[in-house]
């Protein structure tokens, strides 16, 4: 086991099994708990274990879909496998772009490959809902743990300084899920600690406004957060809230049409040089990806991991087991990849694999199947038209098997250093004061180095198309692709086009409205005061 929190985790979903169904007026947006007398009540809360057992569920609603895996599903109308946070954010992220596609023919799913998703798509409601559910469940364990609560239940004074540091995770994780609902959606709808318990229609903000609200945020939460690396593995700390808040900076163009490229800048500097994660330029590149990437020196580069093990976290469709046993198919040997068995469904696109040397021994980062794949994809629900992908697998990085098979090990690394390098770089180029262009290309170089690919010069060719590219490279399949095509104006329309891109084998471009996906109609419905974005 990894960490106590996954235990603290297991028992808690363990425990509270169906009494974890949550309802509200809008099934979606004001979730709140069908029964008081069950869960996140005053008498829940008498027990002082209770604290972190809430806080482990905030945490694995990023990997699972239910309280038990994938089998009791927080989500109305869509399964625990297929609403499991990390999943949709795949499919949002990784479908929709050049660097993924899949066969699968589930309900609206092939209209994620192609960019003509509709605002009936219910795995655009299942990421949309999983996002609110979090928040709901942030909010509710706020208003549990107010000094006026901890003290009408004598908690002592260990508990309550240990209880200020899980309220500062609640609110990250919450401020988490704005982040990508903001990215995603635009204009949603901000619920906090601070609003009513039951029937209301939360009112939808523009997107600035949430952007402010994420910015205030993650601006506190750099000094509310345990300091860095001062947490259990798997835990947030100040640097993970700083590199969140680099992010939304480098992408603020697009969120708000305000350059933060100096602000992005200036926390990447801070995170390299006093967070103490570092870029691990002595472990292979495969090392960040194996099952056990918590203690084989990875996890001095992860700043945040989404944690996976096979024997604790028991979610056979959600998180990296959909990721893993999803890219097994055609000819791939599923036990070499440390699984016993494989879906057929996602693989990658031509035009990425092209984005990498011809030979693939030049760069390790090239981790693609070819035996049996065909480089063009000629129909999408065959598996083995376009190349497969091994990037992550459920093998310790000394070749010895993980715990089981079925379900992987791997941590899913969210935020990681040459992220950090790769944000420094894109905000020198893009002109941030106090950006160094020969310290840019060294971080970069420092990336390819460890991938044995050649280094680059600092001359007119590094650019911010190379920045895009090596972006992709290193991080394909991490869940960034669709923001950074959007920021680099590459992701709708015709200026960058991939096969099956508008529904044509050949490519084509796509209306600009698409940078949004559309609010679920579904969440429409029941909170009718929401807005539809335009285009849908």
């Amino acid at each position: 086991m990894k960490i106590s929190l996954k235990k603290t985790c297991y028992l808690l979903l363990f425990v509270l099994g169906v009494n974890m169904t949550f309802t509200s007026c809008t099934d979606d947006l004001n979730v709140t708990p069908k029964d008081d007398d069950e869960f996140l009540s005053d008498d829940f809360f008498q027990n002082p274990d209770s604290y972190k057992q809430v806080l482990a569920k905030l945490y694995s609603g990023l990997y699972v879909g239910g309280n038990d895996g994938d089998g009791t599903a927080d989500i109305g109308g869509i399964g625990g496998d297929f609403s499991s946070y990390l999943r949709l954010l795949f499919v949002t992220q990784e479908l929709p772009t050049d660097e993924s596609i899949i066969a699968w023919a589930d309900g609206n799913l092939p209209s994620m490959n192609t960019q003509t998703w509709t605002p009936g798509n219910e795995f655009l409601y299942g990421t949309f809902s999983r996002s609110f559910y979090e928040i709901s469940l942030a909010n509710e364990f706020l208003r549990q743990t107010t000094d006026e609560k901890l003290t009408s239940r004598g908690v002592p004074d260990a508990l309550r300084a240990d209880i200020q540091y899980f309220r500062a995770e609640a609110r990250f994780l919450r401020v988490f899920d704005y982040v990508q609902l903001m990215d995603l959606f635009g204009n949603v709808p901000i619920t906090t600690e601070a609003d009513p318990v039951g029937f209301y229609y939360p009112v939808q903000k523009s997107r600035a406004e949430v952007f402010a609200f994420v910015e205030s945020e993650l601006q506190d939460l750099t000094t509310k957060l345990v300091d860095s690396k001062q947490n259990e593995y798997g835990r947030v700390d100040k640097t993970a809230a700083k590199f969140l808040l680099a992010q939304v900076y480098l992408n603020a163009k697009v969120y708000v049409n305000a350059d933060k490229n100096t602000e992005a800048l200036s926390l990447c500097n801070d995170i390299i040089a006093n967070s103490g994660y570092i870029f691990k330029s002595t472990i292979p590149y495969a090392y960040l990806f194996s099952a056990d990437n918590d203690r084989n020196g990875a996890q001095e580069e992860i700043i945040f991991p989404v944690v996976s093990d096979g024997n604790v976290i028991r979610a056979t469709g959600g998180g990296m087991s959909f990721i893993i046993h999803a890219s097994i198919g055609g000819s791939m040997v599923a036990s070499s990849l440390g699984m016993d068995g494989g879906w057929a469904g996602t693989r990658t696109r031509k035009e990425f694999v092209q984005s990498f040397p011809s030979n693939f021994n030049d760069d390790v980062r090239a981790t693609f199947y070819k035996s049996g794949q065909a480089l063009d994809i000629t129909n999408i629900s065959t598996f083995t038209d376009g190349y497969g992908v091994n990037k992550f697998i459920n093998v310790n990085s000394d070749g010895t098997a993980a715990q089981r098979n079925d379900i992987p090990d791997t941590d899913f690394p969210m935020f990681r250093m040459a992220d950090v390098y790769l944000m420094y770089a894109e905000a020198t180029l893009r002109g941030a004061a106090g950006g160094n262009l020969a310290t840019a290309v060294n971080y970069v170089n420092a990336i390819r180095t460890r991938a044995h690919a050649t280094s680059v010069a600092n001359d007119a060719n590094f650019n911010l198309d190379f920045i895009l590219a090596e972006r992709g490279r290193e991080l394909f399949w991490e869940c960034h692709r669709r923001t950074d095509l959007i920021r680099f104006g590459k992701f709708s329309g015709g200026s960058k086009i991939w096969q099956w891109k508008g529904g044509v084998k050949e490519g084509a471009a796509t209306e600009a409205y698409r940078d949004l996906m559309p609010i679920p109609s579904k969440a429409i419905q029941a909170n009718p005061t929401l807005r539809q974005n335009t285009g849908y």
